[in-house]
């Protein structure tokens, strides 16, 4: 069970060391964004994340036609 435990604990040494490799190799320092809107491929493409796309859709059109009165 010890051997177990101490297998376990070596892997996640390592996995914390290969990311903090990454933060310390990098000049800011930070991972890159993951969100969808602040993708530069994703923009150009005029897509965005859900809950942006659905609060545009939600919107009120200002030029939208009363058909009752």
């Amino acid at each position: 069970m010890l051997k177990l435990f101490l297998i376990t604990a070596g892997f996640c040494c390592v996995g914390m060391l290969l990311l903090s490799v990454g933060v310390l190799l990098r000049r800011d320092g930070r991972f890159r964004s993951l969100h969808i809107g602040q993708s530069p491929a994703m923009r150009s493409r005029n897509i965005h994340c859900v809950q942006s796309m659905d609060r545009m859709m939600r919107r009120e059109n200002p030029h939208k036609v009363k058909e009752r009165e």
